[in-house]
């Protein structure tokens, strides 16, 4: 007989403890993180304050479309670069936390999710150097973003069908 209550039912491991200290690791490397981005950065404040200052409606290059910006984009290298470093230290750690979830048991979801994490937080710091530091082509950038974005749901897809052979 068809049980009303089996489709309610969760496939996966329901979550444990493990969960709970991926959510504090999660939790105090970022703040960890943002401390010392701006402990170590000179005047970050200041230069992020300037950043979000200079944003206007700036056309975008070989379209007629005006977009939010900064009128200056070239002057905030003091920022791209610490983005930069915080998306390495993001991608660094959601390597180690994915080495972790082999080790602390955890769901192929949370897994793959990690996966997609890596892919995003390494994308990212790829795409500021090559598209905020190197040329400062700030709507190249946020194009890419989106691709990126694209490709880490799609990675985390990918593990999920591997998990499910």
């Amino acid at each position: 007989m068809f049980e009303v209550n089996y489709l309610n039912k969760n496939k996966e491991k329901p979550l444990q403890f493990g969960e709970g200290i991926f959510t504090a690791l999660g939790i105090g490397f970022f703040l960890l993180l943002v401390g010392s981005i701006f402990v170590l950065t000179p005047n970050l404040f200041g230069k992020t304050v300037d950043f979000f200052q200079d944003f206007a409606l700036v056309d975008v290059p070989n379209t007629d479309i005006v977009f939010p910006g900064p009128k200056s984009p070239d002057m905030h290298m003091t920022v791209y670069q610490a983005a930069g470093q915080a998306s390495i230290a993001a991608c660094a750690f959601q390597i180690v936390i994915l080495a972790l979830r082999f080790i602390i048991p955890s769901t192929w979801y949370k897994r793959a999710e990690t996966v997609g994490n890596i892919v995003l937080w390494g994308g990212t710091a790829f795409l500021i150097q090559a598209y905020l530091i190197d040329s400062t082509q700030w709507f190249a950038y946020w194009s890419l973003i989106l691709v990126i974005s694209g490709v880490s749901l799609i990675a985390r897809t990918i593990v999920m069908a591997v998990s499910r052979l």
